[in-house]
């Protein structure tokens, strides 16, 4: 089992429900991994794995960083160089002018570490919460990244998205996770999809026997290489066209009544 985390797994508040929690409790009893797959870093999953009381495998970065959950540790992580990382934001440029950088770049593990998310100066997260030092763009680019994050708060990420991939191509993976004007550029090749499949090669598990769950664009590759994806009623319209099925939206335990089926 693979899932997305934000607006599948988690409900309205933000948290697993009981009634998640427990159908997630029921699949790992049996033996078969249930596998967190997000856009977050590593250090936004422990609140998660708490409330699923579960430990294992997480695939952070949209695929770009495997954490293990349990031994609280990052086990491998791709990342974009600063070569790379320059090149991309020279085509930026010209694709989305006026538009603002930040990164993530690679961790040991969830613990908190210096300069693990920088933002360029007069970046603008496009969520609630504590506002992050803006750093010159030369020193924001400096270092190797698992994600560059590109703002531009008077566009859509899917406006944003295809005047990046006009100029961009195949030089790096653009997706994104709201349509609230942020898109996510990784690796070239690197995705849920990609990372979700090397780990089932690790698990010595096969695509036909995978279900994946999620909600918006960067769900997708998952979605496509699992052998049955679900997308939750509240996706973005992409994934419910994309999805083998669709489930309750997450503020009704969609992913709970799919597992409620086998466990």
């Amino acid at each position: 089992m693979a899932c997305d985390v934000d607006g599948t797994l988690l409900g309205p508040t933000s948290a697993v429900s009981r009634r998640t929690a427990a159908a997630v409790r029921r699949v790992v009893a049996v033996g078969v991994p249930f596998i967190l797959v997000t856009g977050r870093p590593p250090r936004w999953i422990p609140p998660v794995v708490a409330e699923l009381g579960h430990g294992g495998f997480a695939l952070c970065a949209n695929g770009a960083v495997l954490y293990d959950a349990a031994a609280e540790r990052v086990v491998e992580a791709v990342t974009l160089s600063p070569r790379r990382l320059l090149e991309l934001v020279e085509l930026l440029d010209e694709a989305i002018p006026g538009c603002r950088l930040a990164a993530e770049r690679p961790t040991r593990s969830a613990r908190p570490e210096p300069d693990e998310f920088v933002v360029e100066l007069d970046y603008e997260h496009p969520w609630a919460g504590p506002d992050t030092p803006g750093v010159p763009r030369a020193e924001l680019l400096g270092h190797p990244a698992v994600k560059l994050l590109v703002r531009h708060v008077e566009m859509t990420s899917e406006a944003m998205a295809e005047a990046a991939s006009a100029l961009v191509g195949g030089a790096a993976t653009i997706t994104f996770s709201t349509s609230n004007g942020l898109i996510e550029l990784s690796a070239p090749g690197v995705s849920k999809g990609s990372g979700l499949a090397a780990l089932a090669r690790r698990l010595g598990v096969a695509a036909p026997d995978t279900i994946a769950f999620g909600d918006m664009p960067n769900d997708l590759p998952m979605l496509a290489w699992a052998g049955h994806g679900v997308a939750m009623a509240n996706g973005h319209p992409s994934v419910l066209a994309a999805a083998n099925e669709v489930t309750a939206p997450n503020t009704e335990d969609g992913v709970a009544l799919v597992l409620e089926r086998w466990f």
